[in-house]
């Protein structure tokens, strides 16, 4: 028996099943995927390919687990809310981790491009 049921596994819904948790609720937290994220998830190579219906990844790309690939770019400040609320359901359980990024890239259309920054 539980006190809530979360279906999806995006942002809003960990954060609320994290919440409810800390809150001493009993949550079930469901996904139909199989892998975590909802719209917002970093997939391996192989769970890449399965989204898109495209097979199995050509072995010349190496070991899956090598890639992490946001579908949606994902930027923290580093002292905003969503920080702090993050922290209050005890995040690092989970092995989040926060760091600095060592670049970004955007695609469009076939071609991939390095976002420039300065530091």
């Amino acid at each position: 028996e539980y006190d809530a049921v979360v279906c999806g596994t995006g942002l809003v819904e960990c954060v609320l099943s994290g919440l409810l948790s800390v809150a001493g609720h009993k949550v079930l937290h469901l996904d139909r995927n199989m892998y975590y994220g909802g719209e917002s998830a970093s997939l391996n190579l192989d769970q890449l390919y399965a989204n898109f219906g495209k097979g199995t990844p050509p072995a010349e790309l190496g070991k899956s687990h090598l890639y992490n690939v946001d579908m949606i770019p994902k930027f923290l400040m580093a002292d905003g809310e969503l920080v702090k609320i993050l922290r209050a359901t005890v995040v690092n359980r989970y092995q989040m981790e926060f760091m600095l990024c060592d670049g970004s890239f955007v695609s469009k259309g076939s071609n991939v491009y390095k976002v420039p920054c300065t530091e």
